[in-house]
Protein backbone atom coordinates (compact mmCIF):
# COMPACT_ATOMS: atom_id res chain seq x y z
CA UNK A 1 0.00 0.00 0.00
CA UNK A 2 1.27 3.45 -0.91
CA UNK A 3 1.12 6.27 1.65
CA UNK A 4 1.16 6.13 5.43
CA UNK A 5 0.32 3.11 7.56
CA UNK A 6 -3.43 3.43 8.16
CA UNK A 7 -4.37 3.06 11.83
CA UNK A 8 -7.60 5.08 11.81
CA UNK A 9 -10.18 2.37 11.17
CA UNK A 10 -12.54 3.89 13.74
CA UNK A 11 -12.87 6.95 11.49
CA UNK A 12 -13.60 4.85 8.42
CA UNK A 13 -12.66 1.50 6.98
CA UNK A 14 -11.48 0.95 3.42
CA UNK A 15 -14.07 -0.78 1.28
CA UNK A 16 -13.40 -4.51 1.11
CA UNK A 17 -12.57 -5.47 -2.52
CA UNK A 18 -15.34 -8.08 -2.39
CA UNK A 19 -17.81 -5.33 -1.47
CA UNK A 20 -16.52 -3.05 -4.24
CA UNK A 21 -17.00 -5.84 -6.76
CA UNK A 22 -20.64 -6.29 -5.73
CA UNK A 23 -21.21 -2.54 -5.94
CA UNK A 24 -19.72 -2.37 -9.44
CA UNK A 25 -22.42 -4.74 -10.68
CA UNK A 26 -25.13 -2.23 -9.71
CA UNK A 27 -24.05 0.90 -11.59
CA UNK A 28 -23.94 0.54 -15.36
CA UNK A 29 -26.21 -0.53 -18.21
CA UNK A 30 -24.86 -4.09 -18.22
CA UNK A 31 -25.67 -4.48 -14.51
CA UNK A 32 -28.58 -3.85 -12.12
CA UNK A 33 -28.98 -0.08 -12.34
CA UNK A 34 -32.71 0.72 -12.29
CA UNK A 35 -34.73 2.50 -9.62
CA UNK A 36 -35.87 -0.14 -7.10
CA UNK A 37 -39.18 1.71 -6.77
CA UNK A 38 -39.91 1.14 -10.49
CA UNK A 39 -42.20 -1.88 -10.31
CA UNK A 40 -43.47 -1.83 -13.90
CA UNK A 41 -40.49 -3.54 -15.55
CA UNK A 42 -37.85 -6.21 -15.04
CA UNK A 43 -34.85 -3.88 -14.37
CA UNK A 44 -36.80 -2.26 -11.53
CA UNK A 45 -37.75 -5.65 -10.08
CA UNK A 46 -34.11 -6.73 -10.17
CA UNK A 47 -33.06 -3.59 -8.34
CA UNK A 48 -35.77 -4.13 -5.75
CA UNK A 49 -34.60 -7.71 -5.28
CA UNK A 50 -31.05 -6.44 -4.68
CA UNK A 51 -32.30 -3.98 -2.06
CA UNK A 52 -34.37 -6.62 -0.28
CA UNK A 53 -31.51 -9.12 -0.32
CA UNK A 54 -29.26 -6.51 1.28
CA UNK A 55 -31.96 -5.70 3.83
CA UNK A 56 -31.94 -9.37 4.82
CA UNK A 57 -28.12 -9.44 5.03
CA UNK A 58 -28.11 -6.46 7.39
CA UNK A 59 -30.94 -7.92 9.45
CA UNK A 60 -29.17 -11.27 9.76
CA UNK A 61 -26.12 -9.71 11.44
CA UNK A 62 -28.27 -8.23 14.23
CA UNK A 63 -30.90 -10.95 14.57
CA UNK A 64 -33.70 -8.76 13.17
CA UNK A 65 -36.57 -9.20 10.74
CA UNK A 66 -35.67 -7.64 7.35
CA UNK A 67 -38.87 -5.59 7.56
CA UNK A 68 -37.35 -3.81 10.58
CA UNK A 69 -34.47 -2.31 8.57
CA UNK A 70 -34.95 1.27 7.31
CA UNK A 71 -32.31 2.56 4.88
CA UNK A 72 -30.67 5.92 5.61
CA UNK A 73 -27.69 7.91 4.34
CA UNK A 74 -25.61 6.76 7.32
CA UNK A 75 -25.57 6.41 11.09
CA UNK A 76 -25.84 10.18 11.58
CA UNK A 77 -29.18 10.29 9.79
CA UNK A 78 -30.24 7.11 11.59
CA UNK A 79 -29.45 8.75 14.96
CA UNK A 80 -31.44 11.84 13.97
CA UNK A 81 -34.38 9.74 12.79
CA UNK A 82 -34.34 7.65 15.97
CA UNK A 83 -34.15 10.54 18.43
CA UNK A 84 -36.13 13.29 16.70
CA UNK A 85 -38.52 10.94 14.94
CA UNK A 86 -39.35 8.97 18.06
CA UNK A 87 -39.57 11.91 20.48
CA UNK A 88 -41.83 13.91 18.15
CA UNK A 89 -44.07 10.94 17.39
CA UNK A 90 -44.58 10.16 21.08
CA UNK A 91 -44.54 13.60 22.70
CA UNK A 92 -48.07 13.11 24.03
CA UNK A 93 -46.72 10.39 26.33
CA UNK A 94 -43.70 12.30 27.63
CA UNK A 95 -40.91 14.74 26.80
CA UNK A 96 -37.87 13.26 28.57
CA UNK A 97 -34.77 11.77 26.91
CA UNK A 98 -31.72 10.25 28.60
CA UNK A 99 -28.28 10.05 27.00
CA UNK A 100 -24.64 10.51 28.01
CA UNK A 101 -22.15 13.34 27.67
CA UNK A 102 -19.74 11.23 25.58
CA UNK A 103 -22.04 9.97 22.85
CA UNK A 104 -21.12 10.62 19.23
CA UNK A 105 -21.89 14.16 18.08
CA UNK A 106 -24.70 12.75 15.95
CA UNK A 107 -26.53 11.99 19.21
CA UNK A 108 -25.18 14.86 21.35
CA UNK A 109 -26.11 17.55 18.83
CA UNK A 110 -29.46 15.95 18.06
CA UNK A 111 -30.36 15.79 21.75
CA UNK A 112 -29.34 19.44 22.10
CA UNK A 113 -31.62 20.31 19.17
CA UNK A 114 -34.47 18.49 20.92
CA UNK A 115 -33.85 20.59 24.03
CA UNK A 116 -34.35 23.67 21.86
CA UNK A 117 -37.74 22.22 20.83
CA UNK A 118 -38.81 21.98 24.46
CA UNK A 119 -37.90 18.38 25.24
CA UNK A 120 -35.96 17.64 28.43
CA UNK A 121 -32.63 15.80 28.32
CA UNK A 122 -30.75 14.21 31.21
CA UNK A 123 -27.03 14.03 30.44
CA UNK A 124 -25.38 11.15 32.27
CA UNK A 125 -21.66 11.27 33.09
CA UNK A 126 -20.02 7.86 32.50
CA UNK A 127 -17.40 6.35 34.76
CA UNK A 128 -13.66 6.37 34.05
CA UNK A 129 -14.17 3.25 31.92
CA UNK A 130 -16.45 5.18 29.56
CA UNK A 131 -19.63 3.35 30.53
CA UNK A 132 -22.96 4.34 32.07
CA UNK A 133 -23.96 1.90 34.79
CA UNK A 134 -27.46 0.40 35.08
CA UNK A 135 -27.72 2.04 38.53
CA UNK A 136 -26.98 5.46 37.05
CA UNK A 137 -29.61 4.93 34.41
CA UNK A 138 -32.22 3.74 36.93
CA UNK A 139 -31.68 6.84 39.03
CA UNK A 140 -32.22 9.09 36.01
CA UNK A 141 -35.45 7.45 34.85
CA UNK A 142 -38.69 9.40 35.26
CA UNK A 143 -42.35 8.68 34.70
CA UNK A 144 -42.23 10.75 31.51
CA UNK A 145 -39.01 9.24 30.13
CA UNK A 146 -39.63 8.23 26.53
CA UNK A 147 -36.22 7.24 25.21
CA UNK A 148 -32.75 6.21 26.35
CA UNK A 149 -29.93 6.61 23.78
CA UNK A 150 -26.55 5.04 24.58
CA UNK A 151 -23.94 3.79 22.12
CA UNK A 152 -22.86 0.16 21.97
CA UNK A 153 -19.14 0.91 21.55
CA UNK A 154 -17.61 4.34 22.13
CA UNK A 155 -15.84 5.63 19.04
CA UNK A 156 -12.87 7.12 20.90
CA UNK A 157 -12.42 4.71 23.80
CA UNK A 158 -13.77 1.42 22.48
CA UNK A 159 -15.76 1.01 25.71
CA UNK A 160 -18.61 -1.53 25.44
CA UNK A 161 -21.88 -0.78 27.22
CA UNK A 162 -23.71 -3.57 29.03
CA UNK A 163 -26.67 -3.28 26.69
CA UNK A 164 -28.69 -6.14 28.16
CA UNK A 165 -28.58 -4.61 31.65
CA UNK A 166 -29.33 -1.11 30.36
CA UNK A 167 -32.24 -2.48 28.33
CA UNK A 168 -33.69 -4.18 31.38
CA UNK A 169 -33.67 -0.90 33.31
CA UNK A 170 -35.10 1.03 30.36
CA UNK A 171 -37.99 -1.35 29.79
CA UNK A 172 -38.75 -1.70 33.50
CA UNK A 173 -39.62 2.00 33.43
CA UNK A 174 -41.68 1.76 30.23
CA UNK A 175 -39.16 3.56 28.01
CA UNK A 176 -37.53 2.63 24.70
CA UNK A 177 -33.81 1.96 24.10
CA UNK A 178 -31.91 3.39 21.13
CA UNK A 179 -28.34 2.22 20.48
CA UNK A 180 -25.80 3.73 18.10
CA UNK A 181 -24.00 0.60 16.90
CA UNK A 182 -21.79 2.16 14.23
CA UNK A 183 -18.57 1.02 15.95
CA UNK A 184 -20.01 -2.26 17.19
CA UNK A 185 -21.26 -3.98 14.05
CA UNK A 186 -19.08 -6.97 13.21
CA UNK A 187 -17.04 -6.47 16.39
CA UNK A 188 -19.34 -7.63 19.17
CA UNK A 189 -22.49 -9.82 19.12
CA UNK A 190 -25.53 -7.62 18.46
CA UNK A 191 -28.71 -9.66 18.63
CA UNK A 192 -31.42 -7.04 19.07
CA UNK A 193 -33.88 -9.50 20.59
CA UNK A 194 -31.47 -11.00 23.10
CA UNK A 195 -30.23 -7.55 24.10
CA UNK A 196 -33.66 -5.92 24.12
CA UNK A 197 -32.81 -3.09 21.71
CA UNK A 198 -35.72 -1.18 20.17
CA UNK A 199 -33.94 1.21 17.79
CA UNK A 200 -30.40 0.78 16.47
CA UNK A 201 -28.29 2.93 14.14
CA UNK A 202 -25.97 1.21 11.68
CA UNK A 203 -23.27 2.42 9.29
CA UNK A 204 -21.74 0.75 6.23
CA UNK A 205 -18.41 2.57 6.17
CA UNK A 206 -17.37 1.34 9.62
CA UNK A 207 -17.76 -2.27 8.41
CA UNK A 208 -15.73 -2.18 5.15
CA UNK A 209 -18.69 -0.92 3.15
CA UNK A 210 -19.24 2.36 1.28
CA UNK A 211 -19.73 5.79 2.78
CA UNK A 212 -23.10 7.47 2.38
CA UNK A 213 -25.36 4.60 3.40
CA UNK A 214 -26.61 3.25 6.71
CA UNK A 215 -29.75 1.95 8.35
CA UNK A 216 -31.99 2.28 11.36
CA UNK A 217 -33.38 -0.86 12.95
CA UNK A 218 -36.93 -0.14 14.13
CA UNK A 219 -38.58 -2.88 16.16
CA UNK A 220 -41.97 -3.88 14.73
CA UNK A 221 -44.13 -3.03 17.71
CA UNK A 222 -47.18 -0.83 18.30
CA UNK A 223 -45.13 1.00 20.96
CA UNK A 224 -42.38 2.00 18.50
CA UNK A 225 -43.60 4.86 16.32
CA UNK A 226 -41.15 7.06 14.42
CA UNK A 227 -42.10 10.27 12.63
CA UNK A 228 -40.42 10.80 9.25
CA UNK A 229 -37.85 13.58 8.87
CA UNK A 230 -37.59 13.33 5.06
CA UNK A 231 -40.83 13.42 3.07
CA UNK A 232 -41.67 12.61 -0.53
CA UNK A 233 -42.92 9.25 -1.72
CA UNK A 234 -43.47 7.37 1.52
CA UNK A 235 -40.55 4.98 1.03
CA UNK A 236 -39.28 2.72 3.84
CA UNK A 237 -42.65 2.15 5.50
CA UNK A 238 -43.22 5.90 5.47
CA UNK A 239 -40.22 6.60 7.67
CA UNK A 240 -37.64 7.75 5.10
CA UNK A 241 -38.49 8.91 1.60
CA UNK A 242 -36.03 9.11 -1.27
CA UNK A 243 -34.76 7.03 -4.19
CA UNK A 244 -32.66 4.22 -2.78
CA UNK A 245 -28.97 4.04 -3.84
CA UNK A 246 -29.00 0.44 -5.04
CA UNK A 247 -25.22 0.13 -5.45
CA UNK A 248 -24.50 1.47 -1.96
CA UNK A 249 -27.18 -0.68 -0.37
CA UNK A 250 -25.83 -3.76 -2.18
CA UNK A 251 -22.40 -2.86 -0.79
CA UNK A 252 -23.70 -2.48 2.74
CA UNK A 253 -25.46 -5.82 2.50
CA UNK A 254 -22.32 -7.60 1.33
CA UNK A 255 -20.23 -5.87 4.01
CA UNK A 256 -22.61 -7.01 6.73
CA UNK A 257 -22.71 -10.55 5.32
CA UNK A 258 -18.91 -10.64 5.45
CA UNK A 259 -19.00 -9.31 9.01
CA UNK A 260 -21.38 -12.10 10.00
CA UNK A 261 -19.07 -14.75 8.52
CA UNK A 262 -15.68 -13.27 9.42
CA UNK A 263 -16.24 -10.77 12.24
CA UNK A 264 -15.17 -13.02 15.09
CA UNK A 265 -12.07 -14.19 13.22
CA UNK A 266 -11.22 -10.56 12.38
CA UNK A 267 -11.49 -9.50 16.01
CA UNK A 268 -9.37 -12.38 17.27
CA UNK A 269 -6.60 -11.46 14.84
CA UNK A 270 -6.93 -7.76 15.63
CA UNK A 271 -6.72 -8.49 19.36
CA UNK A 272 -3.31 -10.03 18.74
CA UNK A 273 -2.19 -7.00 16.74
CA UNK A 274 -3.44 -4.66 19.45
CA UNK A 275 -1.47 -6.54 22.10
CA UNK A 276 1.62 -6.51 19.88
CA UNK A 277 1.26 -2.72 19.58
CA UNK A 278 0.92 -2.22 23.33
CA UNK A 279 3.80 -4.58 24.10
CA UNK A 280 6.01 -2.60 21.74
CA UNK A 281 5.38 0.57 23.73
CA UNK A 282 5.32 -0.94 27.21
CA UNK A 283 8.75 0.33 28.24
CA UNK A 284 8.24 3.83 26.85
CA UNK A 285 7.97 6.27 29.81
CA UNK A 286 4.89 8.41 30.32
CA UNK A 287 2.48 6.33 28.24
CA UNK A 288 -1.00 5.95 29.76
CA UNK A 289 -3.94 4.03 28.38
CA UNK A 290 -7.27 5.88 28.40
CA UNK A 291 -9.01 2.73 27.18
CA UNK A 292 -9.94 0.13 29.82
CA UNK A 293 -9.04 -3.14 28.11
CA UNK A 294 -11.35 -5.39 30.11
CA UNK A 295 -14.52 -3.62 28.90
CA UNK A 296 -13.42 -2.46 25.45
CA UNK A 297 -13.11 -3.76 21.91
CA UNK A 298 -9.50 -4.56 20.96
CA UNK A 299 -9.48 -2.57 17.72
CA UNK A 300 -9.54 0.86 19.45
CA UNK A 301 -6.66 1.95 21.70
CA UNK A 302 -6.56 5.48 23.14
CA UNK A 303 -3.17 6.45 24.57
CA UNK A 304 -1.82 9.54 26.32
CA UNK A 305 1.86 10.48 26.05
CA UNK A 306 2.78 12.64 29.04
CA UNK A 307 4.84 15.70 28.26
CA UNK A 308 4.21 15.49 24.51
CA UNK A 309 1.61 17.67 22.75
CA UNK A 310 -0.80 15.48 20.83
CA UNK A 311 -0.89 17.71 17.74
CA UNK A 312 2.92 17.88 17.63
CA UNK A 313 3.11 14.11 17.95
CA UNK A 314 0.55 13.74 15.18
CA UNK A 315 2.65 15.95 12.91
CA UNK A 316 5.78 13.98 13.75
CA UNK A 317 4.09 10.71 12.77
CA UNK A 318 4.16 11.44 9.05
CA UNK A 319 4.19 7.76 8.19
CA UNK A 320 1.16 6.82 10.29
CA UNK A 321 -2.48 7.87 9.85
CA UNK A 322 -4.02 8.17 13.32
CA UNK A 323 -6.44 10.50 15.08
CA UNK A 324 -6.40 12.89 18.01
CA UNK A 325 -9.96 11.80 18.77
CA UNK A 326 -13.22 11.62 16.91
CA UNK A 327 -12.75 12.49 13.24
CA UNK A 328 -15.83 14.71 13.50
CA UNK A 329 -14.02 16.79 16.12
CA UNK A 330 -10.48 16.73 14.72
CA UNK A 331 -10.55 20.36 13.56
CA UNK A 332 -10.96 21.57 17.14
CA UNK A 333 -8.00 22.66 19.26
CA UNK A 334 -9.91 21.71 22.38
CA UNK A 335 -9.15 18.32 23.93
CA UNK A 336 -11.58 15.53 23.19
CA UNK A 337 -14.91 16.03 24.95
CA UNK A 338 -15.03 12.26 25.38
CA UNK A 339 -11.77 12.20 27.35
CA UNK A 340 -12.85 15.20 29.41
CA UNK A 341 -16.18 13.45 29.96
CA UNK A 342 -14.54 10.46 31.67
CA UNK A 343 -12.38 12.67 33.88
CA UNK A 344 -9.08 12.67 31.98
CA UNK A 345 -7.25 15.88 32.99
CA UNK A 346 -7.06 18.51 30.24
CA UNK A 347 -3.25 18.36 30.05
CA UNK A 348 -3.28 14.60 29.55
CA UNK A 349 -6.21 14.72 27.12
CA UNK A 350 -4.20 17.08 24.92
CA UNK A 351 -1.43 14.47 24.69
CA UNK A 352 -3.76 11.67 23.60
CA UNK A 353 -4.04 9.84 20.30
CA UNK A 354 -6.52 7.19 19.13
CA UNK A 355 -5.12 4.18 17.28
CA UNK A 356 -7.58 1.85 15.60
CA UNK A 357 -6.87 -1.36 13.74
CA UNK A 358 -8.82 -3.33 11.17
CA UNK A 359 -9.15 -6.18 8.71
CA UNK A 360 -6.24 -5.06 6.54
CA UNK A 361 -3.81 -4.11 9.33
CA UNK A 362 -0.66 -6.25 9.24
CA UNK A 363 2.07 -7.10 11.73
CA UNK A 364 4.42 -5.05 9.56
CA UNK A 365 2.08 -2.05 9.98
CA UNK A 366 2.17 -2.49 13.74
CA UNK A 367 5.93 -2.76 13.88
CA UNK A 368 6.31 0.35 11.70
CA UNK A 369 3.96 2.26 13.97
CA UNK A 370 5.85 1.19 17.07
CA UNK A 371 9.17 2.28 15.62
CA UNK A 372 7.84 5.66 14.46
CA UNK A 373 6.06 6.31 17.75
CA UNK A 374 9.10 5.48 19.83
CA UNK A 375 11.27 7.77 17.71
CA UNK A 376 8.76 10.64 17.74
CA UNK A 377 8.03 10.47 21.47
CA UNK A 378 11.74 10.28 22.33
CA UNK A 379 12.49 13.23 20.03
CA UNK A 380 9.66 15.43 21.30
CA UNK A 381 10.00 14.61 24.99
CA UNK A 382 11.61 17.53 26.88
Amino acid sequence: MNGPVYLDYAATTPVDPRVAEVMSRHLTLDGIYANPASRSHMPGWQAEQTVENARRQVADLIGADPREIVWTSGATEADNLALIGFMRANRARGRHLITSTIEHKAVVDTATALEAEGFEVTWLSPGPDGRVSPTQLAEAMRDDTLLVSLMAVNNELGAIHDLAALSEVTHAHGAVLHVDAAQASGRIPLDVNQLGIDLMSLSAHKVYGPKGVGALYVRRSPDIRVEALIHGGGHERGMRSGTLPTHQIAGMGEAFALAEREGQQDQERIAGLSQRFLDGLSDLPGVHRNTVAEVSVPNIVNLAFDGVDGESLLMALRGIAVSTGSACNSASVEPSYVLKGIGVPRARALTSLRFSFGRFTTEEDIDTAIAELRHAVTTLHP
